[in-house]
């Protein structure tokens, strides 16, 4: 696969952000037959056993996070194993290598899940068990991941510095492609490390993209089955010219529509499923660019605008006095301070705001000026331009550069590390059927 990222360990966090969304709904209790089933052996790595329960886990949090239910999980199990091998043998690499995850680098990632999607502390642990799925599933990945990006930091070496030289090169050839298309990728790698899996592997991926073409969320995806270095971005590849994709990828990739979801692509060691989520000209997307604050006042209950209540008229009140007030960005993100929403929501394209009403007002808003404030059903908003540029957001920075070559580097040497340890690898694979045959187990390694 082409650019990946080695996240810094607070971005690890957006492996399981990504889940915790779709942790929340409510999901069936396990059928009684599921209990029976629960310390069936499923797999020996090495030595270390792999239990049909761990299997079954991964498959609710894959239910919740994927949309994989009913006979697409039944065919998900075997899959869902050999993520877990490979998951295993990463953490056993890990752990031969001295490389530590301290139970304080799990309690920060839970920590900033928990805070980004609002729940108390405990909060994650205690929805992951009323789902009916051990929390140490979603650990144990938040476990696996950091550590495996720990080792490939280490596993790069001098490779981890981009020379001045490599950048400039970078840049220049990216400059000659000025006019030629881009497109905006993201990706599921599925691998077959098995000729023998080849057909049962096409199933299930056909399967998934069955899924992802009724709408099930493609990150949600790609963060639970992509085994890319891409799955901690949820797939997302950004923005790619054709020379940089498989072969196989780039020829469909330039005939897909936008918003398309591609079939099945044969590559070398698996299957890739791609979405073509946008096209532009290399070198060419001028774009107006706005920095802003805003400050968002909650209604209790949904406002009815011939009858408000007593808390929406003062809400609206102190909406206006804010606005009057606060003569600065600043003044506005202080007065935000403590609100249910961030005072700061990054920076926005401007011709990507919706409707075209606040669109329009931001504009032409003075900047550092609040607005007037903005009702909407659930609450009242007041919004100031901190800054407006405009800017070739298809021209590449250095810094850009230096991320995307490192970010290829990383992918390379994950995958030969993890080939490396697959064939070095004593494994015996049980069946994930509900009656396996007696005797027949599937041996790797």
């Amino acid at each position: 696969m082409t650019a990946v990222t080695i996240p810094h360990a607070r971005r690890l966090a957006r492996l399981p952000a990504l889940l915790a969304a779709f942790i929340l709904g409510a999901l069936a209790a396990s059928p009684p037959a599921q209990a029976q089933r629960a310390n069936r052996i499923a797999a020996v790595v090495n030595g270390d056993v792999i239990t049909q329960a761990e299997v079954e886990s991964r498959r609710r949090l894959l239910a919740l996070s994927a949309g994989v239910t009913g006979d697409v999980a039944g065919r998900a199990d075997d899959q869902i194993l050999r993520l877990i091998i490979d998951e295993r043998l990463r953490t056993q690499e890990v752990a031969r290598r001295r490389i530590a995850v301290t139970d304080q680098d799990i309690a920060n990632s839970v920590a900033d899940i928990e805070t980004r999607n609002g729940l108390p502390q405990g909060g994650l642990r205690d929805n992951l068990r009323r789902q009916g799925i051990d929390p140490r599933v979603l650990y144990d990945q938040i476990r696996a991941q950091i550590g495996w990006n720990r080792l490939l930091r280490g596993q790069l070496g001098a490779q981890a510095n981009v020379s001045e030289a490599e950048i400039a090169e970078y840049v220049a050839a990216q400059r000659a492609r000025t006019g030629q298309p881009e497109y905006l990728v993201s990706e599921i790698y599925i691998p077959v490390t098995n000729p023998g899996q080849d057909a049962d592997v096409q199933r299930f991926v056909s399967d998934i993209i069955a899924r992802l073409r009724q709408g099930v969320p493609f990150p949600m995806v790609a963060t639970q089955f992509s085994q890319s270095q891409t799955a901690l971005l949820g797939g997302d590849l950004g923005w790619v010219p054709p020379d940089r994709l498989d072969p196989e990828v780039a020829a469909v990739v330039q005939q897909m529509p936008e918003g398309a979801v591609s079939n099945p692509i044969r590559v070398p060691g698996g299957f890739v499923i791609v979405t073509l989520r946008q096209k532009r000209t290399a070198g060419r997307d001028m774009a107006t660019m706005l920095t802003i604050r805003q400050a968002f006042l909650p209604f209790e209950g949904q406002v009815n605008p011939a009858a408000p209540t007593a808390q929406q008229l003062r809400q609206v009140e102190a909406a206006q006095r804010i606005s009057e007030s606060a003569r600065s960005c600043d003044a506005l993100e202080a007065a935000a301070r403590g609100g249910p929403r961030p005072s700061d929501p990054g920076t926005v394209r401007l011709d990507t705001i919706t409707p075209p009403e606040l669109r329009d007002l931001l504009g032409s808003l003075p900047i550092g000026r609040p607005s007037q404030p903005i009702i909407s059903p659930d609450g009242v908003l007041i919004i100031a331009v901190c800054s407006r540029e405009t800017r070739n957001l298809a021209e590449i920075t250095p810094d850009q550069a230096r991320d995307r070559l490192l970010r290829e580097r990383v992918e390379l040497v994950s995958r030969q590390v993890l080939r490396a340890l697959q064939r070095r690898a004593q494994i015996d694979i049980r069946s994930t059927r509900e009656a396996p045959a007696a005797g027949q187990p599937q041996r790797r390694g």
